[in-house]
């Protein structure tokens, strides 16, 4: 029996309970969710659903990444709600294809464990596997692991296995309708441009996942919790001279400002630090940063293009306040301006929740 799988929290649990039922069923994973995105986001379920498949000793088949196929697929439909017209046709899509690869590999029977998924709409799926069954041949097998407590089940089997759990069914226009819904920042769309890894991102996860295999080949035990933290995310940043023109500017970890937007001039300095007369704004040089990050930057642009990690920023902001959580907005400058100029910073501060490892 081939078996269509979305995700590990959904496949663990449902794979268990079909090597029970079918035992003399030899079960063939196969991975096939171009709705997923970003790419990253695929490249963790991937890598999580492998890693239980080994543990459940099924071969697991990956499929072909088509974005932009399954985009073209679902377009007009952005704007459906879950378990609608959109899902439909993705449903359609997945489950043709895994379908085709049954028919491929010489297998009878397929099913998919978006079943198991509270989330989805079983009549939907059905509906789908019965239209393939009919055309070609392929019976589709459609078990209900939800009842019975199925779905307490399947959250007993996450927690245990320390599977990924994601908060979002996989699709882009999914993630932004639930991240309206929530008033949260979409921040797993972000990509710097320095190619730093954001905390809480999938990147991050990613990371954190493949370390997990690391050290379960390595036979070394782990716990994976969550942790509540203040995040941050900068949108734009840039510094206006008068008539100069603009000039490259840096903001540190942390630094917001209440309207985007700020003018005036340097009023003081203490020490290395150069307060401006608006919104407690302090400016420091790249020369004070360097001594401080103990980096040798030549100028801020190279600066923002290669900016250190998120920790050691809050290093810098530790030394200069004395406090890492501190939000004074601090910025980096190549030289402090004379005179009258403008900061325009689009950013934001907020409580988030990330997954850590702890190395037991």
């Amino acid at each position: 029996m081939l078996v269509h799988i979305c995700c590990s929290v959904d496949s663990h649990f449902f794979l268990e309970k079909l090597q029970a039922d079918f035992p003399k069923e030899k079960l063939i994973g196969f991975f096939y969710d171009p709705n997923i995105h970003p790419y990253s986001e695929y490249r963790l379920r991937y890598l999580d659903v492998k890693r239980s498949c080994n543990k459940l000793g099924i071969e697991l088949i990956e499929g072909e990444y088509d974005y932009e196929n399954w985009l073209e697929a679902v377009t007009g439909l952005e704007r459906e709600p879950e378990k609608g017209e959109r899902c439909k046709v993705c449903f359609d899509k997945r489950l043709h294809v895994s379908a085709f690869k049954a028919l491929e590999l010489g297998e009878k029977s397929f099913t998919t464990t978006l079943l198991v998924s509270p989330l989805k709409s079983q009549e939907q799926l059905k509906k789908s596997g019965d239209a393939f069954f009919k055309e070609h041949g392929v019976e589709f097998i459609a078990p209900d692991y939800r009842k019975g407590g199925g779905t307490q089940d399947q959250s007993r089997v996450t927690k245990q296995e320390q599977l990924y759990r994601q908060d979002y069914c996989g699709c882009l226009f999914g993630l932004s309708m639930q991240r309206e819904q929530q008033d949260r920042l979409m921040d797993e769309m972000f990509s710097p441009i320095n190619n730093n890894t954001l905390p809480a991102s999938i990147q991050e996860r990613l990371e954190l996942y493949e370390k997990r295999v690391e050290l379960e080949d390595s036979d070394q035990s782990y716990r994976i919790v969550k942790e509540k933290f203040l995040n941050y995310r900068e949108f734009t940043c840039k510094l206006s001279i008068g008539k100069k023109g603009y000039a490259d500017i840096h903001a540190i970890i942390y630094s917001t400002l209440p309207r985007k937007y700020a003018q005036g001039k340097i009023e003081y300095r203490i020490k290395d630090m150069f307060y401006m007369n608006r919104d407690d704004i302090v400016l420091i040089t790249l020369q004070t940063y360097n001594t401080l990050a103990k980096t040798e930057f030549l100028h801020v642009r190279e600066l923002i293009y290669n900016t250190p990690s998120f920790k050691q920023e809050l290093h810098v902001r530790d030394i200069l306040t004395c406090n890492p959580y501190n939000l004074t907005p601090i910025f980096v400058v190549d030289n402090i301006p004379d005179g009258k100029f403008s900061i325009t910073l689009d950013a934001k501060t907020y409580e988030d929740t990330r997954e850590v490892m702890i190395v037991l």
